[in-house]
């Protein structure tokens, strides 16, 4: 990636996030946006496993969850203040993908993707089945962020949708410009060449088995922090944010917007947000639609949503 280009990146997201609120007719605009950001921030993640790397994950939501559930128990049992619970649940989410990445980032293909999904569900699972801690299907409350009283005083309401807008805002931009800088760091540039071929790769001296681990963790370390924040958003938390589904709808925002691009990703993000929201005139139809568009963009917009629109452009003024 050029130089260019990562600046083009972030200043197109910085003026989104700065531009956007001019257009909101009301405050519920600023919730949908803000989750936008959120999933934005998992997805970045997935596009260095993804479109860095070349390995896949459906198990991801996982690490959200630990992440969401941190800032649920660890302010109650710890004392923990929960943004020092973010860091906590960031922390554990980077333990548990090291650990769990070094074996079975050894399998390929659909082996890797079955094995990670087997994770995912296994986390979902204990935080479903363990009511007495996480409240089990039913969920539970997550403490406020603790920063009330100092916001009040100076004019800014923690309940107020534009306060959650900025902070997902600012989160998501820090994460761009974090996995843009690592793609054009040493360390992009092996998974670059791990993505392109594990065996040249090999050849040329980088070491494989730590690049997928090193790929898998940091993209471990996005979801967390994204269910941090969903969590800390929402006040209430349930073990779907673990759920398989939840883990496809990442990657399939990756993958829908251009796996291969931060932008990309992104923008795969704001579709999948926000067409539901759109499509619930149609009522019954809403998941035939939705399923209907995102087979239109996988057949003839193969490289992603974004990648393909911009491709068309210069072509035309080519």
């Amino acid at each position: 990636m050029r130089l260019g280009e990562k600046y083009w990146t972030l200043l197109v997201l910085l003026a989104v996030v700065a531009i956007s609120p001019a257009f909101f007719p009301s405050n519920y605009y600023y919730r949908v946006a803000s989750l936008i950001f959120i999933n934005g921030l998992a997805v970045t993640g997935m596009v260095i496993l993804i479109g860095y790397a070349g390995q896949i994950s459906l198990g991801h939501a996982g690490f959200a969850g630990i992440g969401a559930y941190a800032c649920a128990l660890a302010p109650v049992h710890l004392g923990l203040h929960p943004a020092l619970a973010v860091v906590l649940g960031a922390a554990i989410s980077a333990l548990m993908a090291y650990l769990v990445g070094r074996p079975i980032l050894r399998l390929k293909g659909y082996y890797l993707g079955v094995a990670t999904l087997g994770f995912g569900i296994l986390v979902s699972m204990v935080l479903a089945n363990e009511g007495q801690l996480t409240g089990g299907p039913d969920g539970m409350e997550v403490p406020d962020l603790g920063l009330r009283g100092l916001l009040k005083d100076i004019g800014i309401d923690l309940s107020n949708g534009q306060f959650w807008y900025g902070l997902t805002g600012i989160f998501l931009i820090l994460g761009a410009w974090l996995a843009l800088n690592l793609n054009n760091s040493p360390t992009g540039r092996a998974l670059r060449a791990l993505h392109g071929s594990e065996i040249a790769a090999r050849t040329v001296g980088i070491d494989v088995a730590r690049a997928k681990l090193t790929a898998f963790v940091i993209s471990a370390v996005y979801a967390s922090v994204a269910g941090s924040l969903l969590a800390l958003q929402n006040k209430f938390i349930t073990p779907d944010v673990a759920g398989y589904m939840h883990s496809i709808e990442m990657v399939t925002m990756a993958v829908l917007g251009g796996a291969g691009s931060v932008l990309g990703a992104i923008f795969g993000a704001a579709i999948l947000t926000t067409l539901p929201q759109v499509l619930t005139v149609f009522a019954e139809y809403e998941q035939i639609l939705l399923g209907l568009v995102m087979m239109l963009v996988m057949i003839f917009m193969r490289e992603g949503l974004l990648p393909s629109i911009l491709r068309l452009i210069r072509g035309k003024g080519e």
